[in-house]
């Protein structure tokens, strides 16, 4: 197929393209590298479209009978949005509406990643994707709107969309090195380099943490069967991992107590996190996720195999 990914040089953009690649599907990546980097894509033969999903009026660059689009640009971070909500919304709610915009024009699918954080204020667990959301960021914000409109052009215009709800993914060529880099990545690389580990509160929050390639899976699998769902889809297999746990898998695995320097708790920061898999087992029953301890092992190993370039990604 002909797969064209927003936000392609990214963290979860780049595995996916590596992915489709390899399995002989036509790729183009649309990425304005603001965050991206064209290190992570460089080896691959992918066509590359240097501009924002901002922008992204003119359907002629694109290439010709694209079949679906897996739309991961995105302006991201809770704190980011905080300070800068202009830029947010401008990517994340006017770039999603473009997409569409052209998936309807040219007659290709949609796969649109949302949040977890749209669920917001709303504390029970574990997640269903029938709950009530309420978002308490401008990031949750615009990922809700996404969600509003990704089901607006499937019952206005006929545009087929699948929304998955991402938690929190990690895994190799997930960025440690700037202000708002993932704990799990900045922890390790932080570990890796004997510096001390930033403990933003108590550390008794939880995530449900899922691994890069499981994610990839999943969307693999959603290309491969044309996948159109009508309901947006949490994508996490119901773990709940505290911070301090994180923080004793990796005192595992470096085989050594990690110095940790506790920092006030973020603003809008949820404090627990955990999905019910039953629908997302239900769509995808082939798809095995990867164990935590395994998943960080694995990650653990790719930062350190890359040494100083895995700091500069």
């Amino acid at each position: 197929m002909s797969v064209l990914i927003t936000g392609g040089a990214g963290f979860i953009g780049s595995n996916l393209a590596r992915r489709l690649v390899a399995e002989g599907h036509r790729v183009t990546i649309l990425d304005d590298f603001s965050t991206g980097l064209r290190s992570n894509i460089e080896s691959l033969s992918v066509s590359v479209i240097d501009s924002s999903v901002e922008h992204l009026n003119d359907v002629s660059m694109l290439p010709e009978n694209l079949d679906a689009i897996v739309h991961l640009a995105a302006r991201g971070s809770v704190p980011r949005s905080i300070a800068e909500p202009l830029a947010t919304h401008s990517v994340n709610v006017t770039g999603t509406l473009n997409v569409l915009e052209v998936a309807r024009r040219v007659g290709a699918r949609v796969i649109f990643s949302s949040s977890s954080s749209v669920y917001g204020a709303n504390t029970d667990l574990p997640k269903t994707e029938s709950m009530w959301t309420s978002p308490l960021s401008p990031y949750a914000a615009s990922k809700l709107a996404g969600e509003g409109y990704c089901a607006a052009y499937s019952e206005s215009y006929g545009v087929p969309t699948t929304v998955f709800r991402f938690f929190n993914i990690f895994g190799p060529w997930q960025r440690p090195d700037h202000d708002y880099a993932a704990v799990i990545p900045r922890w390790i690389w932080a570990a890796l380099n004997r510096q001390p580990i930033l403990l933003d509160g108590d550390g008794t929050q939880t995530r449900d943490f899922t691994y890069v390639d499981t994610v990839v899976d999943t969307i693999v699998s959603a290309i491969d069967r044309e996948l159109n769902h009508p309901l947006p889809i949490n994508l996490a297999f119901g773990n709940r991992i505290s911070l301090l746990e994180v923080i004793g898998e990796l005192e595992r695995i470096f085989g050594r107590t990690l110095e940790v320097q506790k920092r006030p708790r973020r603003t809008a920061d949820v404090p627990h996190s955990q999905n019910d898999p039953t629908l997302l087992n239900s769509v995808f029953p082939t798809v095995t996720p990867v164990s935590f301890p395994e998943a960080l092992g694995r990650t653990v190993e790719w930062m350190r195999s890359n040494g100083p370039a895995a700091g500069s990604l």
